[in-house]
């Protein structure tokens, strides 16, 4: 009444005819009033923001149309994009400038322009690829310093916290919301195992942690318990690094310095997720589960996927199942592939990888494309 009732007494309608947009069964006066059900019901169009996104909001949200077959809902998508100029780094936009033609911005939409990106020469691209991870490792150092600080931390810890990470160790980032269905910890689950991984004295990896939870998820917090209490294990120290107060600053260091972007929700639970395009279009390879933008853009050649898509079982076996799958990628491809090294120390191999996944994502997975899509259909 406070906020809407003069706005509907305005359109004619009375109070029950009012709450009846905004529930799935108009008739039932003990539903919530949903505002997601009133902007179905008052929009010309309606669309999920990935193309497994599509069949999902089809089953969530079947009430608004229960006469209707499920295929024939009013409901299609558009799946998300970035600004590809806003997330990449300095050096690539300098590369991009002379191999890519200085007007790619304007034309990122086009695939033609990406090809481009074939013609970067090996050396230059790793070159810059590895000034990019020094920054990212330097700026970790310090924000876990400044984080130490705030604690009241010793000055030994302190010095520890300048020595954390590697700029030539194979890097692995995960940046996001905590929520459960994000399953932070998933490459956790098996510590003794992670240990081997990460402390591989021929083939190290380290892991930089990044992301909030809301204040009353209490869920959330805790699975960033487990990964700073894990951190703090001397066998972890300095291979696994949490960074707090995760922003867009930190985002963009991250996703323009990992070599390796993971993304481990439960499938059907990410709508789209636009973290990893803009990792993809700094040359990072994306390591995640067949869920929402992923779930289309994947392709053997340009990164790895954890498990088939499987959406059946209880939780806590697919969890298990899939945690498996991710040390296996990491063990028998991931590192093995990042460390192969030719007489040039180039990774020649993997910067193939890197360009097959520019070429193929950055023309679609662009707000180019995503805009004109809208502008066309809708």
């Amino acid at each position: 009444e406070r906020y809407l009732g003069r706005l509907y007494r305005d359109l004619g309608l009375s109070r029950k005819e009012f709450l009846a947009l905004g529930r799935q069964n108009p008739d039932d006066d003990a539903e919530p009033f949903c505002m997601t059900v009133l902007a179905m019901r008052l929009s010309a169009h309606l669309n999920a923001v990935s193309r497994l996104h599509e069949p999902v909001s089809r089953r969530i949200w079947g009430g608004v149309w229960p006469h209707v077959p499920l295929d024939e809902y009013p409901l299609s998508h558009v799946t998300n994009g970035i600004h590809v100029r806003s997330w990449i780094s300095r050096d690539l936009d300098e590369l991009f400038d002379l191999y890519l033609g200085e007007d790619w911005v304007e034309r990122a939409g086009e695939a033609a322009v990406w090809q481009g990106v074939e013609h970067i020469p090996p050396v230059e691209l790793w070159r810059a690829y590895e000034r990019r991870r020094e920054r990212l490792v330097a700026f970790a150092r310090r924000r876990l310093r400044g984080q130490l600080q705030a604690r009241g931390a010793t000055e030994s810890d302190l010095s520890r916290a300048d020595e954390a990470l590697n700029p030539d160790v194979l890097t692995i980032g995960f940046a996001r919301r905590f929520v459960s269905y994000k399953r932070g910890t998933l490459l956790l689950r098996d510590p003794d195992r992670l240990a081997a991984l990460l402390n591989d004295p021929h083939r190290p990896v380290q892991i930089i942690y990044a992301g909030k939870a809301h204040p009353r998820d209490d869920a959330g917090k805790e699975l960033i318990r487990e990964i700073v209490h894990l951190a703090r294990q001397e066998r972890f120290m300095n291979r696994i690094v949490f960074l707090e107060n995760y922003d867009m600053e930190v985002a963009r260091y991250m996703v323009q310095g990992v070599d390796v972007w993971l993304n481990t929700p439960r499938r059907g639970l990410e709508a789209s997720g636009t973290s990893g395009m803009k990792a993809a279009a700094n040359g990072v390879l994306n390591l995640s589960v067949l869920d929402g933008w992923w779930d289309e853009a994947y392709r053997p050649e340009i990164g790895w996927a954890i498990g088939g898509g499987e959406e059946d079982g209880h939780e806590a076996d697919r969890d298990e199942v899939e945690s498996h799958a991710l040390y296996d990628l990491l063990e028998k491809e991931v590192v093995p592939m990042f460390y192969e090294r030719g007489s040039d120390h180039l990774p020649r191999r993997w910067i193939a990888r890197m360009k097959r996944a520019m070429t193929t994502l950055c023309p679609t997975f662009n707000t180019h494309r995503m805009v004109r899509e809208y502008a066309e259909r809708f």
